[in-house]
């Protein structure tokens, strides 16, 4: 048995994929059932566009954004943001990321080398910058309890700002990553920028 299934491939990566990107989510969520979206944001814009487009599904959306380490160099999450994003009933997850920017990256700092969870990261990036956050987004949202590891997500992230890519994934626990399982690609862009 087999199915086909439409993939959008973008020229380019970046913002301006955002609402296409959000749009082709929402369809591939309702065709499956999906239950729980997971997406990227830095200062909440990404998180609340899904917030708004998917507020006529029953659906969890869990927001995960940068570690407050990464904050003065990239962005911290807009108060005002993250208070509607509240309101609108989003879960947001602020915690150590994954592959990058953990304690991995400080003793690749101190003592050079290259973790583990660095190589894996640069693995996905073969992929795009937005395959390889929307993994780890995955990860962090199961380690924080938001998600089911049993069923299926679908993982919206992007390169920099906005989302370009989005995934159906079975999640995992950081700690069983190899148990994590990519099973369509929704949407990704075709070049790095």
């Amino acid at each position: 048995m087999y199915h086909d299934k439409l993939i959008r491939y973008f020229d380019r990566p970046g913002p301006q994929n955002t609402d296409k990107v959000i749009e082709i989510a929402k369809e591939r969520a309702r065709e499956l059932g999906i239950k729980y979206i997971v997406v990227a944001t830095s200062s909440g814009e990404t998180a609340l566009k899904v917030a708004e487009a998917f507020k006529d599904l029953d659906v969890q959306i869990i927001a995960v954004t940068l570690h407050a380490g990464y904050w003065k160099e990239y962005e911290a999450p807009d108060p005002k943001k993250v208070e509607k994003l509240k309101e609108l009933g989003v879960r947001i997850v602020t915690c150590t990321h994954a592959f990058l920017g953990n304690i991995e990256e400080a003793v690749r700092k101190k003592f050079g080398g290259a973790p583990p969870a660095e190589l894996i990261a640069h693995t996905l990036y073969i992929f795009s910058q937005g395959v390889k956050v929307a993994v780890e987004i995955v990860l962090m949202a199961a380690d924080a309890g938001l998600i089911p590891t049993d069923e299926e997500v679908i993982a919206i992230a992007g390169t920099e700002k906005g989302a370009d890519t989005a995934l159906v994934i079975k999640p995992a626990y950081t700690n069983r990553f190899f148990d994590l399982e990519v099973r369509e690609v929704i949407a990704m862009p075709r070049g790095k920028s």
